[in-house]
């Protein structure tokens, strides 16, 4: 098994919880680098377009979200083999991926302008992934969104909306999801129960 070392910021959430997840359930072994936002700025000077998440592979430094995902998620065993299966999880993952593009900018917003431009993605964008999601979610059997499964792709729409729902996005409802696509919510619930996820979060007292 190659040495990994996993570099993020120290929350909950964000482009890293699921290779961290998906790490955790499948019992592989990694450094969870973590680090606050003054650590950041000494390290961004490091990594190839100055963000985060990074892996280290051996040594290699490697970027992307959705390519550490889906090597983690082979490692794990949480990644189809199938290629057609495989291709639904990556769809998913992008999409998902999409959203968060959307939102990125209204991070370094404050006040009104954030605000407008938060509220213009909740009454536009947002419910449309959203909706969009729960179809797949349901087309392929309510339970999974890929392989009849748990994938990187459940990951993925797990932490996505466990933000969402969590009260710390400011003038994004928390009731959006259960109004737009409860069956998320349900999904979330199922995955937040599973031993390696809840025993993951105990850890951390949460």
């Amino acid at each position: 098994m190659p040495t990994l070392r996993l570099s993020y910021f120290d929350f909950h959430g964000g482009r890293a919880e699921p290779a961290r997840l998906a790490l955790h359930i499948g019992g592989v072994a990694f450094e969870d680098h973590r680090m606050d936002y003054a650590a950041f700025g000494a390290f961004r000077s490091s990594t190839p377009f100055g963000q985060v998440p990074t892996l280290e592979v051996d040594g290699v430094l490697v970027t992307q979200s959705d390519a550490i995902n889906r090597y983690v998620g082979k490692l794990t065993g949480l990644y189809p083999t199938d290629p057609f299966q495989a291709l639904l999880c990556d769809e998913v993952a992008y999409v998902v991926e999409d959203a968060g593009v959307k939102m990125g900018p209204t991070f370094r917003m404050t006040g009104e302008a954030q605000k407008e431009a938060r509220l213009a993605l909740v009454n536009g964008s947002m419910p449309v992934y959203l909706a969009w999601l729960q179809k797949q979610l349901l087309a392929h059997g309510g339970e999974y969104f890929a392989d009849n499964r748990l994938t990187v792709a459940d990951l993925k729409v797990f932490v996505d909306v466990r933000g969402l729902n969590s009260g710390r996005l400011d003038h994004i409802p928390t009731d959006l999801v259960e109004r737009v696509a409860p069956a998320l919510n349900a999904h979330a619930q199922r995955i937040a129960a599973l031993p390696a996820v809840a025993a993951y979060y105990a850890k951390f007292g949460l």
